[in-house]
């Protein structure tokens, strides 16, 4: 069932679409209807991870003339807060498949092309 909110906005669309009051406001160049499919965009990944730990480690460098034996430990850091960041990664991408209720584009066109949307404008 449509929301007071949605059939309002859908009225004001009418109302704004139709000739009644002489030359309607708004004229659109498409039909306004949705599609049954959805753009295959990657889903978003997040923010960088271990940059501090990279900006530490760059300095060791530049200070001991790019030397890794001179950085050793600056270097275990950055690649143990590697894996923490992956293993994270990974637990959030397995519980977001399960817990999210979000679907992939590909799931989402799949449903749309199997539930069609009538083509029929406001």
């Amino acid at each position: 069932m449509a929301s007071p909110g949605t059939v309002q906005f859908q009225e004001k669309v009418r109302r704004m679409l139709s000739k009644q009051n002489g030359k309607p406001v708004l004229k659109p160049n498409r039909a306004l209807a949705l599609k049954d499919t959805v753009a295959n965009r990657k889903l978003y990944k997040g923010e960088a991870t271990c940059v501090t730990e990279m900006s530490i480690l760059m300095a060791c460098w530049k200070r001991n003339s790019f030397l890794d034996s001179l950085c050793s430990s600056e270097i275990d850091t950055f690649y143990t807060c590697v894996k923490k960041a992956q293993a994270a990664r990974k637990a959030k991408s397995e519980e977001s498949n399960v817990s999210e209720g979000r679907l992939t584009p590909k799931q989402a066109t799949s449903l749309l092309k199997r539930f069609p949307n009538p083509r029929t404008e406001v």
